[in-house]
């Protein structure tokens, strides 16, 4: 007779409870799926799927790696069972989350003129989120697998998924306009033969700015134009005098951002707003990317719109009454910071303030005439939008607006500020020749 078989190979339940071990632990279960939640909460702008799935796999291994370090902490476990049914609820719960996510994402393109996403965006978002967080394990093993002399394969696999990783976390960046390369020939503008300024001390953005096509004059004034702060605001003053500026109906003290850009759209809609009866000057006060100057020299941007505000003005108040210029004052984005502080109480005329994609909380709106969409993070983020929403009373509904919640909105607006401008004109941080328009909300 065959000697009975063991008491665990004959338990029901045993392929069950082998398989349940092998469940993620439930406290891990739970930090992945409420980090891929807030990862796939609505956005303001239009999602490519690589860089969802970067969000959602990098926020995945970092929810995973902290639930780990709890685990070591902590040398309780649930039961298989329960692991094998949080496993179970979080597939349920996440699969919602994904149908949700698709249709605001379908909802922010249609209002956007972009193409829905399809099965095929939600599949490289899953699998390249997949392998992402699959690597992040991986990685963590190295030390471990290294220490116990694990063969050559751990280390190719492990190269091969940071490169997978680094690949899908970077998205392609294209490589933009081509800045100018040849002086203008217009008297009207900076850097032109009879320019009082040089063509290459204007910089890659104020080549671009004075070669825009357009009727207005255009005084541009850049770092390597003078050696400081005054001496460029004075610069700019003989350059627009030179240039015929004060002979305009209206002179528009531009303040770039914090690269030195000034909008195209801009300079195209005060040239049609004034009917080509109007001066723009500019000077430049940062070459960094505008954020790196937001966060670490704000203030440059005030001193530069002040000096060349009090310089213009000084200038216009010496001329005959009669034939004084109007003063505005335009600024997108860092530059509207800039321009806010530089004007403060000084504003004058029907147009003084004109401001384009303020940031939160860091401009003066009274009085003055905004244009900001709801779908622009730059309007959104500020460090008490973690646990207040938004202030959009001056900002127009461009697309669909999501719902504030704590700490989910910021993380989201923060995720969307490197690509707000990559939206279409007017969506986004992206705007056109209406930012120039005058009338005030």
């Amino acid at each position: 007779m065959d000697a009975p078989m063991s008491g665990r190979a004959t338990s029901p339940g045993a392929g069950f409870d082998v398989l349940a071990r092998r469940c993620p632990r439930v406290a891990a279960t739970v930090a992945v799926t409420v980090a891929v939640w807030v990862s796939l909460a609505p956005s303001l702008l239009p999602r490519p799927a690589l860089a969802q799935a970067a969000v959602s796999g990098c926020a995945a291994a970092a929810a995973a790696g902290a639930a780990g370090l709890c685990r070591r902490r902590n040398a309780g476990s649930a039961r298989p069972v329960a692991r094998a049914v949080a496993l179970l609820a979080a597939a349920v719960a996440l699969g919602w989350t994904v149908l949700a996510a698709a249709q605001w994402q379908d909802g922010l393109r249609a209002a956007m003129g972009r193409p829905p996403t399809g099965t095929g965006h939600w599949i490289v978002v899953c699998v390249c989120s997949s392998c992402i967080l699959g690597a992040t394990r991986v990685l963590g093993r190295v030390p471990e697998a290294w220490r116990r002399r694990a063969d050559v394969r751990a280390g190719v696999a492990t190269a091969a998924a940071v490169t997978l990783g680094a690949v899908v976390a970077v998205a392609p960046v294209g490589a933009g306009p081509a800045y100018p390369d040849t002086a203008p020939v217009a008297a009207t503008a900076a850097g032109s033969p009879s320019s009082l300024v040089a063509w290459q001390s204007l910089g890659d953005e104020g080549r671009r700015f004075v070669s825009a096509d357009a009727r207005a004059i255009r005084t541009y004034v850049g770092l390597g134009s003078a050696p400081d702060v005054r001496s460029r605001a004075a610069l700019a003053v003989r350059e627009l005098e030179r240039a015929g500026g004060f002979a305009r109906a209206h002179v528009v003290v531009v303040v770039p951002t914090g690269s030195g850009w000034v909008d195209p759209g801009a300079v195209r809609g005060f040239a049609a707003l004034f009917g080509g009866d109007v001066a723009l000057v500019a000077q430049q006060y940062s070459s960094a990317p505008s954020w790196v100057t937001f966060l670490f020299d704000r203030d440059a941007a005030a001193e530069s719109a002040r000096a060349l505000l009090t310089s213009v003005r000084s200038r216009i108040d010496a001329l005959d009454p009669v034939r004084r210029p109007q003063v505005h004052v335009y600024g997108q984005s860092l530059g509207a910071v800039g321009g806010s502080a530089a004007l403060a109480s000084t504003a004058t005329g029907p147009c003084a303030a004109i401001w384009a994609g303020p940031p939160a909380g860091a401009v003066r709106t009274d009085g003055a005439a905004v244009t900001a969409n709801t779908s622009d993070p730059v309007v959104w983020w500020r460090p008490s939008l973690l646990w207040s929403p938004p202030d959009l009373s001056r900002a127009r509904r461009d697309a669909p607006v999501p719902r504030w919640l704590p700490v989910v909105s910021f993380v989201q607006a923060t995720l969307d500020l490197p690509v707000a401008l990559d939206a279409p004109p007017g969506h986004g941080h992206r705007y056109g020749p209406d930012q120039a328009r005058c009338d005030r909300r």
